[in-house]
């Protein structure tokens, strides 16, 4: 499994929109074979700042993914909303195994 922390900061005022446009995404993600999990979580002390925990099957499955319309609708919808550009972690998860998922 890859897990893909991406850190978003969006302004102010466009948190209502940014939600709406990434749950849309991850309604849609999680039905692509290649990820296993796609959480949108939003900072509780700071409400403009959020991350999307994407869990991928696959080492291809995120290009795959990139490659979907949903995701494109999304990057290009949400583009204007960030305050800053939005940063990404890698990790490889331990706990659960493969048999876990």
């Amino acid at each position: 499994m890859l897990i893909v922390h991406v850190h978003v900061h969006v302004k102010s005022e466009c948190i209502d929109a940014f939600k709406e446009a990434s749950l849309a995404n991850a309604r849609l993600s999680v039905q692509e074979p290649g990820i296993a999990r796609f959480d949108v979580v939003q900072q509780a002390d700071s409400p403009a700042r959020f991350v999307l925990v994407e869990v991928y099957r696959t080492p291809q499955a995120p290009a795959a993914h990139k490659d979907t319309a949903h995701y494109q609708v999304w990057r290009d919808q949400v583009a204007e909303m960030m305050a800053e550009p939005r940063t990404s972690v890698k990790y490889t998860n331990l706990f659960p195994g493969e048999e876990g998922w």
